[in-house]
C-alpha cells in the first residue's frame, strides 16, 4: 500500500478510537462535512485510477468504475445525513429549504456533481449494489 495512503487509513482509524464515543451520539455536521470531503477526495482518486486502468485492464477498470458509484452513493447519503444532523440555532436558519451552494458541503457536493453526471448514467448512479459479477 503506498506510504501516503497507508497514513491517511491509520489517522482515520485513530479519529475513530478517540473521537467517536461509545453509546448513542448523533454524528455532527462537522464530522459529517468532513467525511463528504474526504468520501469526495476518494471519489477523485478512483476516478483516477479508472481512467488509468480501463484502458490496460477492462475488467479492473469496470470494477473500479463500479466502486466509483457507490462512493458517490455514499457522498450522497453523507449530504444527506448533514442536512439531517442535530443544528444549530444559525445553522437552520442557513439551510431552511435545502441545500446552500455557499455552504462548503453543499458547494463542493453540487461542484461534483456536475463532474459525476458527465461520468456515468442516471441508472447506473441509481442501481442497487448487488455485489460483483464476477471475481
Amino acid at each position: 500500500m503506498p506510504t501516503d495512503l497507508a497514513f491517511a487509513t491509520e489517522a482515520l482509524d485513530f479519529h475513530r478510537a478517540i473521537t467517536v464515543p461509545d453509546g448513542p451520539l448523533a454524528a455532527t455536521r462537522p464530522e459529517l462535512d468532513a467525511l463528504h470531503q474526504h468520501c469526495l477526495a476518494l471519489y477523485a482518486l478512483l476516478d483516477a485510477h479508472t481512467t488509468r486502468t480501463t484502458p490496460i485492464d477492462r475488467a479492473g477498470g469496470e470494477a473500479l468504475r463500479a466502486a466509483r458509484v457507490r462512493l458517490w452513493q455514499a457522498a450522497e447519503h453523507l449530504h444527506a445525513a448533514w442536512h439531517h444532523a442535530p443544528a444549530t440555532d444559525a445553522d437552520r436558519l442557513l439551510v431552511r429549504g435545502g441545500c446552500r451552494p455557499r455552504l462548503p458541503v453543499c458547494g463542493r457536493h453540487l461542484r461534483m456533481s456536475v463532474r459525476v453526471r458527465h461520468t456515468h448514467t442516471p441508472a447506473e448512479l441509481r442501481a442497487p449494489f448487488t455485489g460483483p459479477d464476477r471475481l
